[in-house]
């Protein structure tokens, strides 16, 4: 089985930051308010507690994200499905990258005092909109902790899967598993905008730094990897 990527390091760096650039413009652009004011307006957000949005995607979607992270580590070492076609270390990076993007998406959220476009007097509430950048120690008068969107990471966390199949040589499901991963997360966060739960930049984001993470610990394992198969200049 493989042990090196077949994909170019300049080619994800180049578009990584094309996508940097295009959520800089994003918020630029003030894109935000535009768009929560289809949903919402000085009464509030009607889909806030919609059915389908609240009990099914909110709830439902997160108790899924946890089921399937739950699932991939139980497959490094009890491998289901399309986890069969990946080594164990392919499995375990799955895993553990899955696990430390949505762990870096919780501890930003953790520092973060940007509320959720539910909480602001522009929707009926009081909190006042500043920048998500504006952020630690800028209170807005809402409880904050809104930024990046956690929810959608319970989609997008699972992009590691295109890097973990990649280094299998799996490309078609590397391919499939990016796009299932990116699709779950958009919709996790249109909900969640519709809801007024969030800024579509706040899921914008999550993607991105899921991305970034994912990234990082493929780096990581392939550079473990690489050291335990290099012979040692110790060995007789």
């Amino acid at each position: 089985m493989p042990t090196t990527a077949p994909f170019s390091r300049p080619f994800l760096l180049r578009n990584t930051l094309l996508a940097l650039a295009a959520l800089l413009a994003w918020d630029a652009g003030g894109l935000d308010l535009p768009l929560a004011r289809l949903f919402g307006d000085a009464a509030g957000f009607a889909l806030r507690d919609h059915w389908l949005l609240g009990p099914v995607m909110h709830e439902g979607g997160r108790l899924l994200g946890w089921l399937g992270a739950l699932l991939l580590c139980l497959g490094v070492w009890w491998p289901r499905g399309p986890l069969r076609g990946l080594a164990r270390r392919h499995r375990l990076q799955l895993a553990v990258s899955t696990l430390a993007a949505a762990l870096a998406v919780s501890v930003l959220k953790g520092f973060s005092s940007t509320s959720c476009p539910q909480e602001l007097a522009l929707f009926g509430r009081s909190a006042q909109y500043l920048s998500h950048w504006r952020w630690p120690g800028t209170a807005d008068g809402g409880s904050g902790h809104c930024f990046p969107a956690g929810h959608a990471s319970a989609g997008f966390a699972f992009v590691s899967g295109w890097f973990a199949f990649r280094r299998a040589g799996l490309r078609g499901q590397a391919d499939g598993w990016l796009l299932a991963a990116l699709a779950a997360g958009l919709l996790l966060g249109l909900a969640q905008q519709a809801r007024g739960a969030h800024f579509m930049s706040h899921t914008l984001w999550s993607a991105w730094l899921c991305w970034v993470v994912a990234w990082a610990m493929d780096g990581l394992f392939n550079r473990q990897a690489a050291g335990r198969a290099a012979p040692s200049c110790l060995e007789p």
